[in-house]
């Protein structure tokens, strides 16, 4: 049962009390829009350019990432039913293994939410320059535009979950028009010629196919967002396991028919140098030269409805933390079914980062910083799997449907390779340097373990 610790303030106040207006629970369609839209954030609309260098093989990378994808979704749709609570990966990480395993799950969870932020914000400005080009004419009016991109999907945030999924839903619909135009759309213009060789380099198939997949490995992060937000859906033990795995199976079905049309519109050797490959496939669609501003609405809808999305997430995971005593007690404040705490805290960090970006002249850091959360966000996902399977193998029959066992092992396996994947797809260098930044947060466990066990110690005498 979902604990009403972790529900917003409508669905807990006292019989007879006001409720907040403001504040809304989600139902199913709204949890699906918000994987869907967190899933698939402005990345969508370089990825056929991306991966055409090494043929439509690179198409096989797609379908078995889609299967690892759909393997992890189901995982948490089982681990969700069990713990309805707002939290998603730290509270199954912190159910199977204690305190630190949680801390580590909220920890990276964080620090990838508001990194990723800042990036999405810095990529939406790009897309911002075409639809009005004077704001590409000096850095600070890209900063501003950068830091204005964040803070609306903030705004909205803080002014309550019953506005944070208006506009999910209706980001959601306006940035699925044009890609399932392209997607279903250009089926009907599509022609084999265009594809090109089916593997286009030197290498061996199993090696092109993992090249690609190192490029689109992180095409699904976000498939947990229900999960995350699960204090917040109705009957979540119901409909939490039901949007990962309708979310995650639409954003599938986008990337994929997308990328395919992609393929069968434009033209191999143009499309590997394509810095617009959806633009180019409008255009051969129906002529002219009027694609790229639709491209790049999409894009910037795109992108502010994943910001949306991502900045409810980035606080609900340090606000699960809080109510443990994991992080401090100010991630705890809520308003209006939203941790405000975590909206602000997040949102000037990534405002700093951002800031900082177009202050020093030189993306090599920001860049760096935005390779670690690939790592980063991969932690949360072990951790989970790697409970479930503790679940079956522990023998906790409240946790586990016997009559479900073997498949539930067989997809928790998968899941966690699939998460093992994504993390040998982040790179030497990311791992390395996001081992040192997952660790920088345990000087801070100690300190709030610490006061947990001092606050649980009665005074002498």
């Amino acid at each position: 049962m979902t604990s009403t610790a972790t529900l917003p303030a409508e669905a807990t106040a006292p019989p007879g009390q006001v409720r907040d207006p403001h504040a809304r629970r989600f139902g199913l369609p709204v949890a699906t829009c918000l994987v869907m839209g967190n899933i698939i954030g402005g990345g969508i609309f370089l990825l056929p350019a991306s991966v055409a260098p090494f043929g439509s093989i690179s198409l096989v990378a797609f379908g078995v990432l889609t299967l690892g994808a759909i393997a992890l979704a189901l995982v948490f749709g089982r681990l969700a039913e069990r713990h309805p609570q707002t939290g998603g990966p730290y509270v199954y990480a912190r159910a199977a293994f204690g305190d630190f395993a949680g801390f580590l799950a909220a920890w990276s969870y964080w620090i990838t939410a508001w990194v990723s932020n800042a990036a999405l914000a810095v990529a939406a400005v790009g897309y911002l320059c075409v639809l009005f080009p004077g704001i590409g004419a000096h850095r600070w009016s890209m900063c501003l535009a950068a830091l204005a991109v964040q803070w609306l999907p903030a705004l909205a945030n803080l002014a309550g979950t019953r506005y944070v999924g208006a506009v999910q839903v209706v980001a959601t619909v306006l940035k699925f028009a044009p890609l399932l135009l392209v997607a279903v759309g250009g089926l009907f213009f599509f022609d084999p010629a265009n594809l090109g060789p089916f593997r286009a380099t030197d290498q061996s198939a199993a090696g092109a196919v993992s090249a690609s997949a190192a490029i689109l490995l992180f095409s699904y992060l976000g498939v947990e967002s229900a999960t995350v937000s699960a204090g917040e859906v109705r009957d979540p033990a119901r409909n939490v396991g039901r949007a990962t795995i309708l979310g995650t199976v639409g954003a599938a079905t986008v990337y994929l028919l997308g990328t395919v049309a992609v393929f069968g519109l434009v033209a191999h050797d143009r499309l590997v140098s394509s810095t617009a490959p959806f633009t180019d496939a409008v255009n051969a669609m129906f002529g002219g030269t009027w694609g790229g501003t639709v491209v790049a609405c999409a894009a910037v809808i795109s992108m502010l409805g994943a910001l949306n999305g991502w900045t409810l997430l980035s606080a609900q995971t340090p606000y699960a933390a809080a109510k443990d005593g994991l992080f401090p007690k100010a991630f705890e404040t809520k308003r209006r079914g939203v941790p405000v705490v975590g909206v602000i805290v997040t949102v000037a960090l990534a405002s700093a980062l951002t800031v900082y970006n177009y202050m020093s002249g030189t993306q090599g850091v920001f860049e760096s910083l935005v390779l670690i959360t690939t790592f980063t966000a991969t932690v949360p996902y072990l951790l989970a799997t790697a409970a479930q399977i503790h679940f079956l193998l522990s023998g906790q029959r409240e946790r586990v449907d016997p009559g479900r066992l073997a498949r539930d092992g067989v997809l928790a396996a998968l899941a966690f390779g699939f998460s093992m994947w994504l993390v040998a797809g982040s790179g030497y260098a990311a791992v390395y340097q996001g081992v040192l930044f997952l660790f920088a947060g345990v000087l801070g466990y100690a300190a709030m373990s610490a006061r947990k066990v001092r606050a649980a110690v009665p005074p002498a005498g």
